[in-house]
């Protein structure tokens, strides 16, 4: 950061205090950045961010209330320029692809050193991307050998309306916000997503996501 140019600010969301406490300690010390806020639930989250609007958030894959996953679809529809980076002790594959699909900026490990959290932040603030190495090759194979090139043909048995559906799906919104978008009813649209699952060969909403973009590129 060069003189005169205005900190990256951050919320720090864990449920853990311990965690929150070490986390404003360590990146208080860090020229450049400043922790404005912190927030060990959800919905604490949501309205800190709506009401700091901080540059990046650091938030963790596990919350009491809801999962990260939700919190950081909710975070971007709520306050579009933040950056989100987890910052987790879970590496599955599964809980990654789901956190890239909800629009994560950085996916960073706990066990990691605190210089790489702190590249990872500088990294993301900068725009762009980041994976904790440790996930990186994982998370990459995982989306070549599942959802292609058999994930592109199984899209061409979906109907129009399922389609529609899906691609509303991949947009993050909810099954009343799709309901509301198409003008069908709540378990109309459960009946669609169920169709697509089954078509897709697929069990979660991420997966189907990742069908779904794989098949626009």
């Amino acid at each position: 950061m060069t003189a005169g140019t205005k900190p990256l600010s951050l919320l720090i969301v864990d449920d853990h205090e311990v965690v929150r406490v070490g986390l404003r300690t360590l990146l208080g010390l860090v020229p450049g950045l400043q922790v404005v806020g912190d927030a060990g639930t959800a919905s604490t989250a949501v309205a800190e961010c709506q009401r700091l609007q901080p540059d990046i958030v650091l938030l963790d894959i596990r919350l009491p209330d809801r999962s990260g996953v939700e919190v950081c679809h909710e975070l971007l529809s709520v306050c579009p320029k933040v950056r989100v980076v987890f910052l987790t002790s879970y590496a599955d594959d599964e809980t990654v692809l789901s956190a890239l699909v909800a629009g994560a900026h950085g996916y960073v490990l706990k066990e990691g050193s605190n210089k790489a959290l702190i590249e990872a932040i500088k990294t993301v603030a900068a725009g762009q991307s980041l994976l904790d190495p440790q996930v990186t090759a994982r998370t990459l194979s995982l989306i070549r050998s599942r959802y292609t090139p058999a994930g592109k043909s199984r899209l061409n048995s979906l109907s129009a309306q399922e389609e529609r559906v899906l691609r509303l799906v991949a947009d993050g919104k909810t099954n009343k916000e799709i309901a509301v978008s198409l003008g069908l009813s709540d378990k109309t649209v459960k009946n669609y997503i169920a169709n697509i699952y089954d078509k897709l060969q697929v069990s979660r909403r991420s997966q189907a996501t990742a069908v779904y973009l794989t098949s626009q590129r």
